[in-house]
């Protein structure tokens, strides 16, 4: 009876022996010369890498070797090439290695590759050759706009990758829970992850990121970065000048609008008015030359886009181009020697009267200012006046009782002749 090869032996061991094990009871079943056996290894390796596939001998007699790939079509008989994809390559033929080499790996090469050794009886074993597809930089979608006050949807995808990447979603270093799923596509699968979240206008620009996870990226990680473009209706403010406007001056206003997107067209009007025929128009800013008061009123700036319409407006006052009078008085005071004389055609002295005068900080405002006579001399030329009344009083009085006694004296006289 024909003695039972180890190889065949091999085979009727049960599939949880582990490797060690099973080469262990190899080695102790080949107890003659003859004995042979094949051993093969697994190989994991990335798609578009290199895989090589090893089968080793032990007691090699110069049987025939054949290696067969998971279609079961032969690749080599012995150390000669059986099919022709250049792909595959012998780099070791010896008795007790024989080593082929598989570049530019696909998932379609994954499988089982068998190391086949010919003898009394046909003994083999499998090298299982699995394929990691890494995925690409994931990819974003946005199902709807994100308009100010509503809700935007967001979707990551990774379309390719074995195993199934792992998505998360990232804003300001804080995960946001996305909704996950995922298809097999046969030997790969395809990957997403949707989110949900309210926006306002201040969401705009705001900087989200979906990273992508899996083994065969050894630790790293591939990033999709993702600016959020939010819709919101403009916003408009004029920047007025600033001073007081007098005619003959210019007048520029610049109007300052916000929105996304963007208007384009900004429009000034004065209301219940034309604009000027000096009024100029560049952009949002609008400039007025050479002032007048006919230019006086509310100017309005516009603007519009699809989601709303802002405005703002200015009042324009123009002053006249006067400027403040001025009063100047020169008051010389009396003299022990001489007497002040006040040309007027009353004998009651009159006091200055106030005038009054345009604030030169705002010509709106008036203001009251007063004569530069000294109020001391006005007081003493009052009490000089006052002075010389009294003197006359007591002279005429005087010179009216002396009067009267000269009558008395001159009557016993005549009535004496």
């Amino acid at each position: 009876m024909r003695p039972v090869r180890s190889a065949v032996l091999c085979r009727l061991l049960p599939a949880p022996f582990s490797l060690a094990l099973r080469s262990l009871v190899l080695v102790l079943l080949c107890i003659t010369p003859r004995c042979q056996a094949v051993q093969a290894e697994n190989v994991t390796v990335m798609e578009g890498g290199t895989a090589e596939i090893s089968c080793r001998l032990q007691n090699y007699d110069g049987s025939i070797v054949v290696i067969q790939n998971p279609r079961r079509q032969t690749l080599f008989f012995n150390g000669t090439r059986a099919l022709k994809d250049d792909r595959f390559q012998m780099v070791l033929f010896t008795p007790r290695l024989v080593r082929i080499e598989l570049t530019n790996v696909s998932v379609s090469d994954e499988g089982g590759y068998f190391c086949q050794l010919y003898t009394d009886s046909t003994h083999h074993q499998v090298a299982t050759l699995s394929v990691l597809v890494p995925p690409e930089t994931p990819t974003v979608e946005v199902k709807q706009e994100a308009v100010e006050g509503g809700e935007v949807e967001l979707t990551c995808m990774s379309p390719r990758s074995k195993p199934a990447a792992t998505l998360r979603w990232v804003r300001n270093g804080r995960e946001i829970p996305g909704v996950v799923s995922q298809q097999d596509n046969g030997k790969t699968f395809s990957v997403s992850s949707t989110i949900r979240i309210p926006v306002e206008r201040k969401d705009n620009g705001a900087a989200l990121s979906c990273e992508a996870f899996h083994v065969a990226l050894g630790g790293q990680k591939r990033i999709r970065h993702y600016r959020l473009d939010v819709y919101f209706a403009p916003t408009v403010r004029i920047v007025p000048p600033t001073g007081i406007l007098r005619e003959g001056d210019s007048l520029s206003l610049t109007c300052s609008v916000t929105g996304n997107p963007l208007p384009r067209n900004i429009q000034w009007s004065k209301i219940n008015d034309t604009l000027p025929e000096r009024a100029e128009i560049s952009g949002p800013t609008l400039q007025i030359s050479r002032l007048s008061q006919s230019y006086n009123g509310t100017y309005l700036c516009q603007a519009q886009n699809n989601y709303g319409r802002a405005a703002d407006h200015y009042t324009l006052l123009v002053y006249d181009n006067v400027s403040p009078p001025t009063t100047s008085t020169t008051a010389v005071p009396p003299t022990p020697t001489t007497t002040q004389q006040i040309t007027s055609h009353s004998t009651t002295p009159t006091l200055p009267t106030p005038s009054f005068a345009p604030d030169p900080e705002d010509p709106g405002a008036v203001v009251e200012t007063h004569s530069a006579v000294p109020y001391a001399v006005i007081g003493g030329v009052l009490a000089l006046l006052v002075f010389t009344v009294i003197c006359v009083l007591i002279v005429t009085i005087w010179c009216s009782v002396r009067q009267k006694g000269s009558y008395r004296t001159r009557e016993p006289i005549l009535a004496w002749y």
